[in-house]
């Protein structure tokens, strides 16, 4: 019999700015963030680029990418974590939506947007409705899902809602991992896929920013997968080394993704780690992206299964 459930994908959605900059109404929670320098033209400009020569090296690497146009009121839209794309063990492809924190990353969720995706995936559930509370679970950047031992770990934080996390595992037949964060200022890591990532005969994860009380819990879980944990340094983070993804090429080879700013963070030693699981490192330069959006490689993809 087929499996049709793998860790990663062969396809990737991106979403290219429109008028990129900082968003105010994120800054609370998105510690990694900058406010905008006077001239927001040159930031919006460089944004734009960073982004273009980002998805060409995708494809140059071999990835299939499909990219739309974000909007001119949605600062954040290059991030898209508004949905998850599935694939059940028939082979079944269907998506889910989910409640995101701030007013003006809900927009992101457009008609057209969602049109395009429900051409290929059924709507298996809508969380969405849960905004009208105040309640976020913002996708795979709150929940890291090991899609192969149906597991999800989430950092707790306002953009993932532990109980919405809880109903997302019910749904989905997931074993829950939840655990406490603390960053280089105190304050939890925002996004889950800030500071750790799931390959499919790896792990790379920042346990260093996990409370000590949960620490030796979530240990336990990712070795029970028999993957190799790669570990990351807190101050790693600050230059996004754990905001990686491993994508399947269209000659069916493992890459693992990420920024510049992270590969040159990496040791030499984590590296080849990496580089025992995949065929290539791929990097790009995504310093404006960083700086004022508090987001890097992994949170631009949007893995469609």
């Amino acid at each position: 019999m087929t499996n049709f459930i793998h860790q990663s994908a062969d396809h990737i959605w991106m979403t290219e700015p429109v008028l990129f900059h900082c968003n105010q109404q994120t800054m609370a929670t998105n510690t990694y963030q900058s406010e905008d320098p006077p001239d927001i033209e040159e930031v919006q400009h460089r944004a734009k680029l960073e982004f273009r020569a980002f998805r060409d090296r995708l494809v140059s690497a071999g990835v299939n990418v499909t990219t739309v146009q974000g909007h001119h009121d949605s600062p954040d839209d290059i991030f898209p974590n508004w949905a998850s794309a599935h694939v059940d063990e028939k082979g079944e492809r269907f998506i889910i939506y989910y409640p995101m924190l701030n007013e003006n990353r809900r927009i992101e969720r457009r008609p057209e947007m969602k049109a395009v995706l429900e051409r290929q995936y059924r709507v298996a559930l809508d969380m969405s409705h849960y905004e009208s509370q105040n309640l976020a679970l913002e996708s795979t950047s709150a929940l890291w899902m090991d899609r192969v031992h149906k597991v999800a770990y989430s950092s707790h934080s306002a953009r993932a809602n532990q109980d919405l996390a809880r109903e997302w595992c019910d749904f989905m037949g997931y074993k829950f991992v939840p655990f406490e964060t603390r960053n280089h200022v105190g304050k939890p890591v925002y996004h889950t896929d800030v500071m750790m990532f799931i390959g499919t005969d790896f792990i790379g994860v920042c346990l260093e920013c996990i409370v000590p009380e949960d620490r030796a819990r979530v240990r336990d879980s990712l070795e029970a997968t028999g993957r190799e944990i790669i570990e990351i340094r807190n101050e790693q983070l600050l230059s996004f080394c754990g905001n990686c993804l491993e994508v399947v090429a269209r000659d069916g080879s493992k890459k693992l993704v990420m920024s510049a700013s992270a590969y040159h963070a990496y040791t030499d030693e984590q590296k080849a780690q990496f580089l025992k699981h995949v065929s290539e490192i791929v990097y790009s330069d995504l310093p404006t992206i960083q700086k004022y959006g508090g987001g890097a490689a992994r949170c631009m993809m949007m893995e469609l299964f």
